[in-house]
């Protein structure tokens, strides 16, 4: 099968076809072709975007990542040095991880690889009043970003805050 198309110009007999139209072979038709097919993709080969895209902004709730999975080591920290508490706040822990772990699949962000290394009183109430203050801001700012996120996003950072919110009755 040759391609050919009506091509309005100068006639040559070389490009005459038999009905009096003018076209083009296959061959250059394929070779018109493989050139465009290249030229699209050397800008994605030299990492040049012929469109000059922005780089989409970090997720809003990416920090809420980072702050959840520090409550978690922080409370393990606490249930480490005083093993007293273990029964009042290794569900807490646990609740922490689990929102650090939900926040990081919906945000696509990684958690983080190390565990941060957290300061933990000598005497079980400092420790229980610095964990009160942590919770405290953690569920202010979870409220905010409650406020500020988008619909689908609400639900979650909603239970996140009413969760904070009564860890830090648990802590009373």
């Amino acid at each position: 099968m040759v391609l050919t198309w009506t091509v309005m110009g100068k006639m040559t007999q070389r490009n005459m076809l038999p009905h009096g139209t003018m076209g083009y072979s296959r061959r250059k038709a394929l070779r018109v072709g493989a050139l465009l097919t290249l030229g699209s993709t050397v800008p994605s080969l030299t990492g040049c975007d012929p469109f000059d895209r922005d780089p989409p902004p970090p997720d809003p709730l990416a920090p809420m990542v980072d702050e959840a999975f520090a409550l978690a080591a922080a409370y393990q920290d606490a249930v480490t040095t005083h093993p007293v508490l273990a029964g009042r706040l290794t569900p807490i822990t646990e609740a922490h991880a689990a929102h650090a772990a939900e926040l990081a699949r919906v945000t696509e962000v990684a958690l983080p690889s190390t565990t941060p290394t957290t300061s933990t009183a000598a005497d079980s109430d400092t420790t229980l009043t610095a964990l009160r203050e942590r919770e405290r801001a953690a569920g202010e700012s979870a409220v905010q970003a409650c406020l500020a996120a988008p619909a689908e996003r609400a639900a979650l950072l909603a239970s996140i805050a009413a969760a904070r919110a009564s860890h830090l009755e648990a802590l009373q």
